[in-house]
């Protein structure tokens, strides 16, 4: 961390955070959202923590919970080998497929529903793999990991060679959000594995970003591009996201921790957009604006409230900059609004723009996006603990 910057200035909730990870959230999804009769996981819990009764389990949500319980078990989870091993066992036994990669969506018992290789399911499982050899030493997550990367980097790059396709066939617009997931995967799977072929994926995507994804003269991320990179015509291509430029924020500051190059302009521009015409009156992080910072959809998602911490956490170690402010408002956010549910390490997923709870069921692909920023500010609690 740069010893430049003000000292921290509020204290943060460590103690609270710590007790509801993992004493009420890691016990209650390892308990109720896996499936002991199929494997894999449940889609979804209602708010008296039961299942919910999906019919599909997608790939997607099978690595971001073999993530969770991989960087639990390692943080002193103790059941969280046993919880990553039945999603790993899931995973590999029903999705692989061969030269077409992961399949996108699998039926309850992994009799495959969707066999479309999609980039953003190829990116968590590459995640997912990472985390689990980093955790286990497990050689079958490195071979899937290569094997992954194969199909990526074969059957799902752009034919006209800058990024990659969506899914394959290829579907709507191009995206900028499998790519972020995939430059997060790929620090990830560099740092686990040491190969250098995952580093130089790593500065392709952040190359791709400086060119073609961030505007340095609005200093927004679009999400929706024509397939010259250019942004798609209308509102579709104004759409900004404050949740993604928090995410980005905390991945460019993992690429220069992890390969270097400075990236710290980047991340103030992100986080200062997001922070500014991103964050309502009540604290939520909204789900989306225009890029002039318009309001365009006012409710909020779990989600990008956990990104607001993580983007702070990342200017916090790049500039010295106190983050306490922010982060205790989107932490006391989450402690006091998001987790006040009937059942104790769940979610309300969803309030409306009045702030009211409007979700249905609590979803089970939530629990990456907030075990990785609360993960992120226990790891950081000795430099944010005011002196």
């Amino acid at each position: 961390m740069p010893s430049t910057g003000p000292a921290v200035q509020l204290s943060l909730p460590f103690a609270e955070v710590r007790r509801w990870l993992f004493e009420d959230a890691a016990p209650l999804w390892a308990r109720a959202a896996v499936d002991m009769v199929n494997g894999g996981y449940h889609e979804t819990l209602d708010f008296s923590g039961a299942p919910g009764g999906s019919d599909i389990k997608r790939v997607r949500v099978v690595a971001r919970q073999i993530y969770v319980y991989s960087h639990a078990s390692m943080l002193g989870f103790s059941d969280g080998a046993r919880v990553a091993d039945q999603g790993m066992r899931f995973l590999t036994s029903f999705a692989w497929q061969g030269a077409n990669g992961w399949a996108r969506v699998l039926a309850p018992d992994g009799a495959v529903r969707d066999a479309t290789p999609d980039l953003y399911d190829h990116a968590f499982v590459l995640f997912a793999l990472a985390w689990r050899f980093r955790a286990t030493g497990d050689e079958e997550a490195r071979r899937f990991a290569l094997q992954t990367l194969e199909v990526i980097d074969t059957r799902l790059r752009h034919p006209g060679g800058e990024g990659f396709l969506n899914a394959l066939p290829p579907e709507g617009p191009r995206q900028q959000n499998p790519h972020m997931h995939l430059l997060e995967a790929s620090l990830a799977a560099f740092e686990a594995f040491g190969d250098a072929r995952f580093a130089d994926l790593a500065n392709e995507l952040t190359g791709l970003f400086e060119r073609r994804l961030f505007d340095p003269v609005t200093g927004t991320l679009a999400e929706f591009f024509n397939e010259d990179w250019t942004r798609a015509p209308g509102e579709v291509g104004r759409r900004v996201e404050p949740g993604h430029h928090f995410e980005w924020a905390w991945i460019l500051n993992e690429k220069q921790r992890l390969i270097g190059g400075d990236m710290t302009a980047h991340i103030e521009a992100l986080v200062g957009f997001a922070e500014r015409h991103g964050v309502s009156s009540q604290g939520f992080t909204v789900d989306a604006l225009r890029d002039d910072g318009a309001i365009v959809e006012g409710g909020s998602r779990t989600w990008p409230n956990t990104e607001r911490i993580k983007g702070h956490l990342a200017l916090f170690e790049r500039t010295g900059r106190d983050p306490s402010g922010p982060v205790l408002q989107a932490t006391r956010l989450l402690l006091d609004r998001y987790f006040d549910v009937p059942v104790r390490g769940g979610w309300m997923d969803r309030f409306d723009a009045a702030g009211n709870g409007v979700a249905k069921d609590m979803p089970t692909s939530t629990f990456y996006h907030v075990f990785l920023a609360l993960a992120e500010l226990l790891r950081l609690e000795p430099q944010l603990t005011p002196r």
